[in-house]
């Protein structure tokens, strides 16, 4: 007569495993739960699909370039240009899905630089505290106390209009918010029993901080990054509204608002499409960090 022997370590990884998964469920039910998660979510993968099929489905791909179609200027609304065409007679969707490429790419890199900084130094002050922890917090504090777009626009004066200026000048004006609030989630667990035990076990301090302790602060760190995506996107379209961005003739949702403004009340949709757009941006990244948020059941500034 046989009898079932059971190993402790691998029941207790199965366990582990099945409580991952319902906590996989359990998430998917709250996101799924809210209607305006669900929204934004479908509006983000609708932009991040126009941009990445732009050249295939913009219905004139060469008016994102330098052309100039006097015969086609200003033309409002219709079947052959769905959103009009501006002053020189490029096609304003074409031009619209192209700009939701630079915006995207933008942000992205933007949000990878600062994320990479702050999360950094954000661990290091946390972790080692004393005079590296009030060094890096009054830096941070610094940063934080001049407006992103403010210190973006200085970088970008002092060193050249450009894209890759407009990056590196709002990552630069960004890390500091994720250097806080990595901070701040350091102090809160780095004297829990698993920190203790890692200390106990010989484990260096850089060990301990990005094999023990980053893991645990990934959550507030991805809500903050889908709610900053948007605003990431706004501050550069207003930077490129200012001419601070990439210069013409790349389409950006700012430099074509910029282009419209002074015919407004003329041809209004000159301006009013990309605007639409960069809305829609903000508002989807915005509805998915709100569900995000109440999945993961953290809160950021």
């Amino acid at each position: 007569m046989s009898t079932k022997t059971s190993i402790p370590f691998l029941d207790t990884e199965s366990a582990a495993r099945k409580e991952r998964i319902r906590q996989l469920k359990r998430g998917f039910r709250t996101f799924a739960g809210n209607k305006l998660s669900l929204v934004g979510l479908a509006m983000i993968l609708t932009l991040v699909a126009a941009a990445l099929l732009a050249p295939y489905i913009a219905p004139f791909p060469e008016h994102a370039g330098a052309g100039v179609y006097f015969d086609q200027a200003s033309e409002p609304p219709s079947a052959t240009h769905l959103m009009g065409t501006d002053t020189t007679g490029r096609d304003i969707f074409s031009r619209v899905l192209f700009g939701a490429r630079l915006s995207l790419l933008m942000s992205g890199i933007v949000l990878s630089i600062a994320i990479s900084i702050g999360v950094t130094l954000g661990l290091i002050a946390g972790y080692l505290g004393g005079t590296t922890n009030t060094v890096i917090m009054r830096v941070t504090d610094i940063f934080l106390a001049i407006p992103p777009t403010l210190l973006a626009m200085a970088v970008v004066a002092a060193t050249g209009a450009s894209l890759f200026n407009v990056m590196v000048a709002i990552a630069f004006s960004w890390w500091s918010w994720y250097a806080r609030l990595v901070q701040g989630e350091v102090l809160s667990i780095k004297e829990d029993e698993f920190i203790e035990s890692s200390r106990a076990l010989g484990s260096g301090w850089v060990r301990t901080t990005f094999r023990e302790i980053l893991p645990n602060v990934v959550s507030p760190i991805t809500v903050k990054a889908t709610l900053d995506m948007g605003f990431v996107i706004l501050v550069g379209a207003g930077l490129s509204f200012l001419g601070l961005g990439a210069q013409p003739p790349t389409p950006t949702w700012g430099a074509m608002i910029a282009q419209g403004r002074n015919y407004v009340t003329s041809f209004w949709w000159i301006a009013v499409f990309p605007g639409l757009a960069i809305s829609f941006a903000v508002l989807g990244f915005n509805f998915i960090g709100d569900g995000l948020r109440d999945v993961l059941d953290v809160e950021v500034d």
